[in-house]
């Protein structure tokens, strides 16, 4: 099944790509660590390459994150998703986690092994407020993710609550608590450098992250 919906979120892309009027946006952030939904992954600066194409309110695309340091943060991704005019939007995600042999080099197994989770996800926004909900399954997973924020000027607020992996006990806590700010740094008449700082609170793990990234 997990197969089936990477091969779905293939062909969507395709199907994005030769649409005339699709917009291709390639792109890279690069973080000072990788952390995602109050989860620190890997050590070390991460790059994050992403490929989007967008019409009509319709996007499908790749993302990855590969960590520097070579440690258990290799993740590429596969994306599907529709914002309809109203606010809400409908998604489906394909998170892929690479492994390592012993000299820390990464193996090919994308189409074999339990490397693949697939999570499906409701959003909706309105007037700076947000509420998202998802759910990942595969390999004996099925965890829940909901999160809230509010954002104003060049700043936002969120706060994340989740079973499974998000929490110390798997039991179903607030895990993401924290602020975001956004800047764009000029540097010449024609070229700014767009930057991003995160102060995340992890009240299940007590884990606290300061995350600052740029966008090419």
């Amino acid at each position: 099944m997990k197969k089936v919906y990477g091969l779905l979120l293939l062909v969507l892309m395709v199907i994005a790509v030769e649409n005339v009027n699709a917009q291709v946006s390639p792109g890279v952030d690069i973080y000072s660590s990788y952390v995602w939904r109050g989860t620190k992954f890997g050590t070390g600066p991460a790059i994050q390459p992403y490929v989007d194409y967008t019409t009509s309110g319709f996007s499908v695309g790749a993302w990855g994150s590969v960590c520097t340091s070579n440690d258990e943060a290799y993740e590429m991704d596969l994306y599907a998703k529709y914002a309809f005019p109203f606010g809400l939007t409908i998604g489906l995600n394909d998170y892929y986690f690479g492994s390592s042999d012993s000299s820390g080099f990464y193996v090919g197994d994308y189409f074999k092994g339990p490397s693949h989770y697939i999570e499906p996800t409701l959003s909706f926004s309105v007037k700076g407020f947000s509420l998202m909900g998802a759910y990942m399954i595969g390999d004996g997973v099925a965890d829940t993710y909901l999160e809230a924020g509010y954002s104003f000027s060049n700043m936002s607020l969120f706060v994340g609550a989740g079973n499974g992996q998000y929490t110390a006990d798997g039991g179903f806590n607030v895990c993401n608590v924290g602020i975001k700010a956004t800047e764009s740094i000029k540097l010449t008449d024609s070229f700014s450098l767009p930057i991003n700082g995160s102060v995340i609170l992890n009240p299940s793990t007590q884990a606290f992250h300061i995350v600052v990234g740029i966008s090419l």
